[in-house]
């Protein structure tokens, strides 16, 4: 190869390293719904141009959907990060539903975070502990940002034991067009504050349930980034 010809390779192969910069990677989990789609647009441009175009949008959407970028996880103690991106529906003090808690109400601070189907939707471990137990509970599928979807919804609860005798509980549930909750988790598994855990597939919410305790830091219309935004802290020392 003549040094003309290194020089172009070279060139290409810098300019598709700074294109990763800008191109976050995909989920796994996304890889068989983008071919899908990507099958999909193939056909449809047999048909017409048109289709075709509207085909390649919807797979661009599909990809888009699915990236999973990195985050800046705080390095602050006695936090409480938020597992899912998206817009605060509800943070305050709240019952928790009936079958959260071997079918006990508990008085419990809650903080709901709706996800769009414009959102990052992979979840987030919100903090450091050992997962007691995983509870999946069937439901109906509606709009998730209604607050009785809470109750009513599809969803899967994550029991996780922050120390001796405080728990937190994050549930993911499923929404109007979600129909396919993933989680990663088993049970007594030890997990750390800001790893990948799941993800929701089409627009959805995340609840989180912990001690009133806790001293609430976000507010009701703000955005939040998983994994980064710090919903709550806490001083269980202090407490006792």
């Amino acid at each position: 190869m003549d040094e003309k010809k290194q020089s172009s390779f070279k060139s290409l192969l810098n300019q598709l390293e700074d294109l990763k910069k800008f191109v976050p990677a995909i989920n796994t989990a996304g890889y068989p719904f983008i071919i899908l789609f990507a099958l999909v647009a193939l056909i449809l441009s047999l048909i017409s141009d048109f289709l075709g175009w509207v085909g390649f949008i919807l797979t661009l959407w599909c990809v888009y959907f699915f990236r999973d970028p990195e985050r800046v996880i705080p390095e602050k103690k006695n936090i409480l990060v938020s597992p899912a991106d998206g817009k605060i529906l509800f943070a305050g003090e709240s019952k928790s539903p009936d079958n959260l808690s071997d079918n006990k109400q508990l008085d419990l601070n809650k903080i709901s975070i709706f996800m769009n189907i414009f959102n990052v939707h992979v979840n987030r471990i919100p903090i450091s502990g050992k997962v007691i137990w995983l509870k999946y509970v069937p439901g109906t599928f509606l709009n998730a940002s209604l607050d009785k979807s809470s109750e009513d919804n599809e969803r899967m609860i994550v029991k996780i034991e922050v120390s001796k005798g405080v728990f937190i509980y994050v549930v993911q549930i499923a929404g109007l067009i979600a129909r396919r909750i993933k989680c990663d988790l088993t049970e007594n598994e030890s997990v750390k504050m800001g790893h990948r855990y799941g993800l929701i597939r089409f627009g959805s919410r995340v609840d989180v349930y912990f001690p009133k305790n806790f001293n609430i830091l976000v507010k009701e219309g703000q955005t939040s980034i998983s994994g980064e935004t710090i919903l709550a802290d806490y001083n269980l020392t202090k407490s006792k």
